[in-house]
């Protein structure tokens, strides 16, 4: 480390332009221009270790910094403009940072950092990251949903994240332009605009990767380089879709729209909350590895990420969709990689997930479920054994990440699961048509499907063929209802919580197949009826009330009840993984408070209601 060169007014300067520190008054930016002193660091060399990251908040004027685990292994890489410290590594047990290169970085102690959240409060809402920054910027003390980093995305719309009015440019635009505008305005991205439309997206990842390292001519045009019909999110949806948009599509940059009109743009280091972000940057080291092991790698941050979401009291709801977008991520790379080895297939496909990787609703603790439907113009001599290769370097590269090979065999690298769209329809028409209990089984199972990777409407089209057959066929849902009434709560004679008797598991309460799936099923049950597309447990109760497959009280018991239970059994993985337990589904009701006993309770109580009244409307 060596004294910096930067001068004072140049630090004044990055102040005033960056998205955190910007709002703070005019005259507190002036003493801090002249106060802050930037720190240079060489290559390879260490900037925080420890306890650096507990007591500073580190702001990264230049260069790239690396953030490194106990073993010394990368977690993931910042850029100029970010601000790490203050625990905000407790995600993904970060440890250690090193310069990547040479780079400028200025240290911010906490008690300074608090003493600008009291001065400015709305500092704090850039900043929700930082526990103790909140503490010093909020009244009270208590745990409101400030002290849920996802809730915050969940509630919050995506309008509060744009702090500044888009940077467009016509499609004309050179190359050499758009970098200079970029310099100027001090932003990682410019949108084409062209008669008040979206065209397209230019990032400085762009600029590096398709103009310096390709050696372009920088007199082209921008629409030589740019994502043309970049995805999209709308003004009014919850900052939450733009976290999963991110995670899932391995993206940093997306426009907001109001309608088809550009209001502005929001990127992975708007996302501020600690939880959340993390889960964007895991997903881009997932998409950065090149092997199996790799991946392996990385996947093993996935239990400390539900810990540090369960430290932060984060809803089951969102934690779900978070642990889910990682699963997504390495499912897809895996697609990926595996193509790279075997070639382009030779037909479409769509990669499918099933279960609770489809209803975006895993935990930590989770098996694979997963089929693929191939395009009809598949020839089983002549593309079958490319599929068959693909599928098993998946699936057994899920198994080698965690996922571990389904039981009952229902994965894509079964030949029964891995079938041409015309096998699918036949398969759909026989469970619905006839529902014996190997069908009833299989329709659970292959009606919570979600498209992964590949070409989506292969998949489309067979949803709405099974909900079109299963919409007023009385007799399959009295059926389905029957299947469903296998999972029954642990209630006792007398409504008292009911333990397992004997086994390994003697004393505890399966929170999964006797908590979770009697909603999950019931909730099914809901959707089939209804005819309704929605896939996630609590989208599809919502869509069953407003449907009046269910009352709107009845609806909002089962969600209620759905996330404590779904919280409950995060909450008891989470303390396995601290005590160094795998994690599992089974807890001794002795674990938790009295209170949250009586909670227990009362949601097997609602779901053993609705199981009774669903079971005299569908009598056989």
């Amino acid at each position: 480390m060596t004294s910096s060169s930067i001068p004072a007014p140049q630090i004044r300067t990055a102040l005033i332009a960056h998205r955190a520190f910007g709002v703070l008054p005019a005259s507190i930016l002036e003493t801090l221009g002249t106060t802050l002193k930037a720190r240079a660091f060489k290559a390879k060399e260490p900037i925080a270790l420890g306890e650096d990251f507990k007591t500073h908040a580190h702001w990264l004027l230049e260069g790239n910094v690396n953030l490194l685990d106990a073993e010394g292994h990368l977690l993931l890489s910042l850029q100029a403009g970010e601000v790490f410290g203050l625990d905000q590594g407790d995600a993904l047990h970060v440890v250690a940072a090193q310069a990547q290169s040479a780079a400028q970085v200025v240290r911010i102690p906490l008690s300074q950092v608090q003493e600008l959240c009291e001065i400015t409060p709305a500092l704090a809402y850039f900043l929700p990251a930082f526990p103790a920054a909140l503490d010093a910027s909020t009244t009270g003390g208590g745990s409101g949903s400030g002290a849920d980093p996802a809730l915050n995305l969940m509630t919050a719309p995506v309008r509060s994240l744009v702090k500044r009015a888009p940077i467009t440019l016509p499609p004309h635009t050179t190359v050499r332009e758009a970098a200079q505008v970029m310099s100027e305005k001090r932003v990682s991205s410019v949108l084409i605009e062209k008669d008040q439309r979206l065209f397209g997206l230019v990032t400085d990842r762009d600029l590096r990767n398709r103009v310096v390292a390709a050696g372009l001519d920088t007199g082209r045009t921008i629409m030589d380089i740019a994502t043309l019909a970049p995805l999209t999110i709308d003004v009014q949806n919850p900052a939450f879709d733009a976290l999963l948009l991110m995670a899932r599509h391995n993206i940093h940059h997306v426009p907001v729209l109001d309608g088809e009109r550009i209001v502005g743009m929001i990127t992975a280091t708007d996302l501020t909350e600690q939880h959340s972000t993390s889960a964007v940057y895991l997903a881009g080291d997932v998409y950065k590895q090149s092997t199996v092991e790799g991946l392996q790698s990385v996947a093993t941050k996935i239990k400390q990420l539900q810990k540090s979401l369960a430290a932060a009291q984060a809803s089951a709801y969102s934690t779900g969709h978070i642990i889910t977008a990682i699963t997504d991520a390495i499912t897809c790379r895996l697609l990926q990689l595996g193509e790279a080895q075997f070639g382009p297939p030779p037909v479409d496909y769509v990669w499918v997930a099933a279960g609770s990787q489809a209803r975006s609703e895993q935990t930590a603790k989770s098996d694979q479920d997963n089929c693929m439907v191939i395009d009809d113009r598949y020839d089983q001599a002549r593309h079958g054994t490319y599929f068959k290769t693909l599928a098993k370097f998946v699936c057994d590269g899920l198994d080698a990440c965690g996922y571990v090979h389904c039981p009952g065999d229902m994965m894509a690298m079964t030949d029964t699961w891995r079938q041409p769209k015309r096998q699918w329809a036949e398969y759909f028409a026989r469970w619905t048509s006839q529902p014996d209990p190997k069908s009833l089984m299989l329709t659970c199972v292959f009606f919570d499907l979600r498209a992964i990777y590949g070409s989506t409407d292969l998949l489309d089209s067979l949803r709405s063929d099974v909900l079109r057959r299963t919409k007023g066929n009385s007799l399959f849902l009295a059926h389905m209802v029957g299947n469903a009434l296998k999972h029954q709560p642990p209630l006792g004679m007398f409504k008292g919580i009911s333990t397992i008797r004997s086994g390994e598991h003697k004393g505890k309460i399966d929170l999964k197949h006797t908590g979770v799936v009697p909603i999950v099923d019931l909730a099914r049950v809901y959707a089939l009826a209804g005819a309704h597309d929605a896939v996630n447990t609590q989208d599809r109760l919502q869509s069953a009330a407003t449907g009046g497959e269910v009352s709107e009280q009845s609806a909002h018991d089962l969600r209620d009840a759905l996330e404590f239970l779904a919280h409950t059994r995060i909450q008891h993985q989470a303390r396995q993984i601290t005590a160094g337990l795998p994690p599992n589904n089974f807890m001794n009701p002795n674990d938790i408070s009295n209170f949250e006993r009586s909670q227990l309770k009362d949601a097997f109580t609602v779901v053993h209601d609705l199981q009774n009244v669903l079971g005299q409307r569908y009598r056989m």
